[in-house]
């Protein structure tokens, strides 16, 4: 058998196998111990020691990571395909930089679809009548435990609260562009923001497809660390 043969015959052998879905395993560990290293003003340092490997004696690895509460964010579109923008200044990276709404989930027992409601409102002075799942991933894996869901957010109208916004919040900038222009921009690596690009590109491949892929606004998170067996 030559090697286009063996290719072909891997390829027939490959093509026989059962599908398997494309999906991440959560995989508990046994956390020997875990603590507090350094307590923020918005999040935690957290080191944790925690048993892995099947090796005897047990193999402990000792990690710290950024200890997170998890955020949500909206890509509210209007009739006309625009997306609703907010441009506001990150310190970190020292640049104002275009954004979708988001926020933390720091009100104990909020729902997140509540909170992403809330965060629409209080950024961007903006209700939505039509809630959907557009999009659920964790931002920093190596070093985070956050994770963030995006909404997609349609029926939009103007909100009958008005919110007074303090510190980097107080200048924030808000334009409509269309969802073509904001995904061009991603891809052109103008913009840089990492929910946005995420949430832009799944709403650009999710139309294509009808909108197959949105799940409703209330599904169960199985995937936030903090929020697992409470749906």
């Amino acid at each position: 058998m030559n090697a286009e043969q063996q290719t072909n015959a891997e390829q027939q052998t490959n093509a026989e196998q059962p599908h398997e879905v494309l999906a991440d395993e959560v995989s508990p560990v046994t956390v020997r111990s875990s603590e507090v290293v350094y307590g923020g003003i918005v999040w935690d340092i957290r080191r944790d020691v925690f048993e892995y490997g099947d090796a005897t004696p047990v193999e402990t690895i000792t990690r710290e990571y950024v200890d997170h509460t998890g955020a949500v964010a909206v890509l509210a579109l209007d009739e006309q395909d625009r997306v609703l923008l907010i441009r506001q200044y990150r310190h970190a990276i020292g640049t104002r930089e275009w954004e979708i709404p988001a926020g933390l989930l720091d009100i104990d027992g909020e729902a997140p679809e509540l909170g992403a409601q809330r965060e629409l409102a209080e950024e961007a002075d903006v209700v939505a009548s039509e809630w959907n799942l557009l999009s659920d991933f964790y931002s920093t894996p190596g070093g985070s435990n956050e994770a963030i869901r995006v909404y997609l957010a349609r029926g939009l109208t103007a909100s009958n609260e008005t919110f007074e916004r303090t510190d980097e919040e107080s200048e924030i900038e808000k334009r409509w562009a269309p969802l073509d222009e904001v995904v061009a921009a991603v891809l052109a690596r103008t913009i840089g923001n990492s929910i946005l690009s995420i949430a832009v590109l799944t709403a650009q491949a999710s139309r294509a497809g009808g909108w197959a892929s949105l799940g409703p606004a209330d599904a169960p998170w199985p995937r936030h660390p903090k929020l697992r067996g409470r749906d």
